[in-house]
């Protein structure tokens, strides 16, 4: 039988979303798209925020934003959700210190939604979220095992280490940003730390013997529409050291496709739900609900692509006129990579059988 594996982007409930929220029910953040998330058999997610109350504003370094939820409501929103696996590398997980990332793992444990990339230590940032996913009620069959791993390039002062909490830290190419994400180089490099960190990762994925296995990255500055050819090199190199599903975010506009011996690499998947201001051009309001078809042995086999768009701090269906532009923008940014889409109502779909 085939499962369906949900991907979004940026997952970001704090500031707004957060003040609104609490005059509202908890799963209206998800809008019209509620039934089509808790509709796929796994939902996997970058969480853009800490689920506290508690902390103080990093000042360490600057940075110009901090992003936290009350869990209070913030968790029950995630369950009805069906959110299965939160990806926590990311350049927001230490914004209220120590503390409010503490409560997040703790919250998130409780809720019984597996994360990945973040925690106590470095030890603990390296280690897989693992989930069985399960198909259509009754059906006999053993669940799909599913492994998730998570990377950022972000904020290396949020990186965990052997006694510190934070996040699996990598450095993807030789690009410098500075605390507002801009880039200051282009050039590639083949970081043999880097590798060795993430093959830990992966040896520790590849032990729990996983149907599927997915990176997910948290690379790049933010308004990029295209990534660079150092992230298309590491993209491609995950795929061959046994990746299946590459799941890009961080520039908070989506980017284009491409399939590697039979993988797709999004290497943005854009926003999801915020409060972010809206850029009139590259319109960061505009994305996708990414869902994945996958046999019973865990081959790819088809990805879906659902509009959707951002309006009052709420995902919604896109509009006519809103998913005509984000089809239109997938396909001129994936045509580069050689990738095609066909159409399915409001949806592209990418083939992936051979």
């Amino acid at each position: 039988m085939t499962r369906r594996i949900g991907f979004t982007g940026d997952v970001m409930l704090g500031r707004l979303v957060d003040d609104r929220q609490r005059r509202r029910s908890v799963d209206a953040v998800w809008g019209n798209v509620r039934e089509r998330l808790r509709d796929l058999d796994a939902l996997v997610i970058n969480l853009e925020c800490v689920l506290s109350t508690r902390g103080s504003e990093w000042r360490r370094t600057h940075r110009p934003f901090h992003f936290r939820a009350d869990p209070d409501w913030a968790v029950p929103a995630l369950e009805r959700a069906g959110v299965d696996v939160c990806a926590l590398a990311n350049n927001h997980v230490l914004d209220y210190e120590e503390v409010a990332l503490r409560d997040t793992l703790e919250h998130l444990d409780e809720a019984g939604i597996a994360r990945t990339g973040a925690g106590e230590t470095i030890d603990e940032a390296l280690d897989p979220a693992v989930v069985t996913v399960d198909g259509d009620e009754g059906d006999e069959t053993d669940g799909l095992e599913l492994a998730v791993v998570s990377f950022t390039d972000n904020t290396p002062e949020y990186a965990a280490d052997e006694e510190s909490p934070g996040t699996a830290w990598i450095d993807v190419s030789e690009s410098r940003r500075d605390s507002s994400s801009r880039i200051q180089s282009d050039d590639t490099v083949d970081d043999e730390r880097t590798r060795e960190r993430v093959r830990e990762a992966l040896s520790r994925a590849h032990e729990t013997d996983p149907d599927l296995l997915v990176a997910s990255l948290h690379w790049g500055p933010n308004m990029v529409t295209e990534p660079p050819d150092s992230f298309r090199a590491f993209g491609r190199w995950l795929v061959e050291e046994g990746v299946d599903v590459i799941h890009g975010h961080s520039a908070h506009v989506f980017q284009g496709i491409e399939v590697h011996d039979g993988a797709p690499i999004v290497y943005d998947a854009g926003d999801f739900v915020d409060d972010y201001a809206v850029d009139d051009e590259l319109r960061n309001d505009r994305g996708f609900l990414f869902e994945l078809a996958v046999t019973e042995d865990g081959t790819p086999t088809e990805l879906r692509l659902r509009p959707t768009e951002i309006d009052g701090c709420v995902v919604h269906e896109a509009s006519p006129d809103a998913a005509a532009w984000a089809r239109d923008r997938m396909r001129e940014l994936s045509a580069p990579f050689g990738t095609a889409f066909d159409r399915d109502g409001e949806a592209l779909v990418l083939a992936l059988e051979s």
